[in-house]
Order: C-alpha cells, then sequence, then structure tokens
C-alpha cells in the first residue's frame, strides 16, 4: 500500500486535507467520497526525510498532550451520549482538530472502524497516544455496551492525574529556581570574582588561610579544566539516562525516589493514589480481576511499584484474598487495609478504591502545600553556607593583611 496525500472540500464546502494508506488514487477518492469529501488533487506522499521532519518530532509535534487527550475523550463522552454514529465523530473531530498527528491518528482509526474492527482494535494501533488502561477501559465499554460512562470516567481520571502532576511541578518550582540561581552564582564567582582576589593575594604574598586557598584552588580548576569537567557532566548525564532506560536502572531509581527526604513519600502517595483510582475504575468498568492489576502495573509511572503489584497478581492467583495480598505488600497503611477488607466483604471495592485514591489525594495535596515550608528552611541553610564560606575565604587574608601592615 502506498500513502497518498489529498485536498478537497467536504458538504460545507470546507477545504479539507490529509493522508490515506490506500493500493491506488482511485481507492483513496472512493474513501473521500464515503466521508462526504469531494477530492480535489491526490497524489502520493513525498517520504523523502527532510531536516524539518526529526527537528519537528524532537520538538514533539508527534507527541499529543495530556491536555488534547482529555478534550478528545470528553467530546467523545458527549458524542457516545448524543447517539452520534463512531465513524461519524471521528471524523468531524479529525476535521476540527489543529494537531496534525491526532488528526492523521483519528482518521486512520475511522478508516480500520468502516473496516469492522472495533475501536479498541483501532485505538491499538495508536499506543503512543492511548495508554494500555486507556484502550482496555475502551475494550471492556464495548463488550458492556457501557462505552459512554466509560468515556466519562476516564476524563476524569485524566483530568485528576494531570492536577495531580501539575501540582506537582509548581510545589517544585520555587526550590529549582532557587538551586539554579545558585549554581550560577557560584559560576560566576569562580570564574570572575575568586581569581582578581587571587591576583591580590598573590601581589602581596602573604601566607593565605586553608579555606582561601581551597576557593582558589576550586576556581582554578574551574577556568583551567571547564571543558574538562563540562564534557565530564555530559558524559555523567548521558550515562545516567542510557542506564534508566535499562530494567535494573529503572528499578533502582523507581527504589531511590521512594526513599527521597521530604519528597520521598509524596511520590509514593501520589503513585498509591494513582493505583488505587486506576485500579478501582476498571474493577468499575468490568475489567476482570487479575488483568486490572496487570495493566496497573504497567501504568504506574514508577516500575519499583510496577513490580510490587505484578506481586500482588501472583498472590492472588495463588489463592489469597486481596485484601491480605495488600496487606503483605506493605505498600499500604492500616486505615486504608481496613477500608480495602470492607469494600472487599460488600461487593463494593470498586467504590471503596476510589476513596482509597481520594484519601491518598487529600494527603498529596496537603503534603505539596507545606512543600515549600519544609524546604525552605533547607534553601537558607545551602545559601547561608555558600555566603559563609565565600566571606570567610575571601576576608580573612584581607584582615591578616592588615594586620600585617599595622
Amino acid at each position: 500500500m502506498s500513502r497518498f496525500q489529498y485536498q478537497g472540500r467536504n458538504a460545507q464546502g470546507q477545504s479539507v486535507s490529509g493522508k490515506l494508506e490506500a493500493d491506488s488514487a482511485e481507492a483513496v477518492a472512493g474513501q473521500l467520497l464515503n466521508r462526504g469529501i469531494t477530492p480535489v488533487t491526490i497524489g502520493l506522499f513525498d517520504t523523502t526525510p527532510t531536516l524539518s521532519a526529526p527537528l519537528g518530532r524532537w520538538l514533539g509535534s508527534d507527541r499529543v498532550s495530556a491536555e488534547e487527550l482529555i478534550m478528545f475523550t470528553r467530546q467523545m463522552y458527549t458524542i457516545t451520549k448524543a447517539g452520534i454514529p463512531l465513524i461519524r465523530a471521528l471524523r468531524g473531530l479529525a476535521q476540527s482538530t489543529r494537531h496534525e498527528y491526532l488528526r492523521a491518528a483519528l482518521d486512520d482509526i475511522g478508516d480500520r472502524l468502516e473496516t469492522g474492527a472495533s475501536l479498541s482494535a483501532a485505538l491499538q494501533h495508536h499506543a503512543d497516544i492511548f495508554s494500555n488502561l486507556y484502550i482496555s477501559m475502551i475494550h471492556a465499554g464495548e463488550n458492556s455496551g457501557q462505552l459512554e460512562r466509560i468515556f466519562d470516567q476516564l476524563s476524569l481520571y485524566l483530568a485528576r492525574d494531570l492536577q495531580t502532576r501539575k501540582s506537582i511541578k509548581s510545589a517544585l518550582r520555587y526550590p529549582s529556581f532557587v538551586l539554579a540561581a545558585l549554581v550560577v552564582a557560584m559560576s560566576v564567582v569562580n570564574v570572575w570574582v575568586i581569581p582578581q582576589f587571587a591576583g591580590m593575594f598573590t601581589h602581596f604574598g602573604a601566607e593565605l588561610p586553608l579555606l582561601t586557598r581551597l576557593l582558589i584552588g576550586m576556581s582554578d580548576f574551574f577556568v583551567n579544566y571547564w571543558l574538562a569537567l563540562l564534557a565530564g557532566l555530559v558524559a555523567l548525564a548521558g550515562g545516567w539516562r542510557r542506564y534508566l532506560q535499562t530494567r535494573r536502572g529503572q528499578l533502582v531509581w523507581g527504589r531511590l525516589k521512594l526513599r527521597l527526604p521530604i519528597v520521598g513519600d509524596i511520590v509514593e502517595r501520589a503513585g498509591m493514589a494513582h493505583y488505587s483510582r486506576s485500579f478501582g475504575l476498571m474493577l468499575r468498568s468490568g475489567v476482570p480481576l487479575t488483568q486490572a492489576l496487570s495493566l496497573c502495573a504497567r501504568a504506574i509511572d514508577n516500575p519499583f511499584l510496577g513490580d510490587k503489584i505484578q506481586q500482588l497478581r501472583g498472590a492472588i492467583e495463588r489463592g489469597d484474598s486481596l485484601t491480605r495480598a495488600h496487606s503483605h505488600s506493605g505498600m499500604f497503611t492500616p486505615l486504608v487495609l481496613q477500608m480495602m477488607a470492607v469494600g472487599e466483604e460488600s461487593g463494593q471495592l470498586d467504590s471503596l478504591l476510589v476513596e482509597v485514591a481520594e484519601f491518598y489525594e487529600r494527603e498529596v495535596d496537603y503534603d505539596l502545600k507545606s512543600l515549600a515550608e519544609k524546604i525552605e528552611p533547607l534553601l537558607i541553610v545551602v545559601m547561608a553556607g555558600f555566603v559563609l564560606v565565600l566571606a570567610l575565604g575571601i576576608f580573612l587574608p584581607m584582615w591578616e593583611l592588615y594586620s600585617i601592615q599595622r
């Protein structure tokens, strides 16, 4: 099959364009007419790589943001609620979206639906946009005839997940800015300030204190070997990034994030909130228990916690109850385990899991609001130490020179 680029006009006379895969231009024309589009021009799409293509991918042109996915999910909820056929709805959304990559994906999904594929099967061909959890939820909605409710729940789940991530970024913005400013200040001091004082001290030939000699040595190394230092930092960052791409590196970093001071508990509770909400959402949608656990393990962004969730599935397959398996994992507090036990006994586990997620989310929100208060004293101590070392290193020899001259 070849890829064709077309231009045409829809039933309202508006100009539309896009790309389609087909055996011939006549087949493309037939697909367009079935969509209600009158073709104007059809030609083979030039797949020769250009400089703008990799640049666009590097800038994120082939990535669909969380906001766009939430908007698409809400639109699909409204459309399915109104009883509009899926193919017609997807064609309309493809024409109205401004994201070229998403538009092409929606057109492709519509084409697959026209060939008789299910919506979940069509979404699987665009796993870079729709996660495994998303596709499994849609599959469960198709089988249960509750696709409208699934889109509604997915939109709420994605919106809450996005809000949590934005809150974490907002809470870390201030300390990140302070640390960046501190790095810039240290660079300026090492490159321009300390060398000036070092020249003056050398001119007088006085015996310098140990702290001053350390500062001058660090400044000389920074000035004379900055290229090697920069290369070392780049190599270290590249090596660390490559290590994180390995399975062992992901597990080590996932465990390390949970043990970080101050923020480790927040990361763990945010992960538990994500797990509880997605697990409850899938159980409510009719996804089998063991399959739901596997999907939650893949959906969570911490491989270390994902492995623990996979261990939960193994324990349940061996005959343990859900509450007992969660208790042995050591991931949840006694209060949460008690809520799970009540939900398991009453047959309302999905509702209780949503409450567990809300419990953790409230704790995360509170901790994020107080995060700046916890980090500020530490930042003040770091900056005060930097200023103290710099002041003593510079002014101690000046005081000694003043005493010698007297």
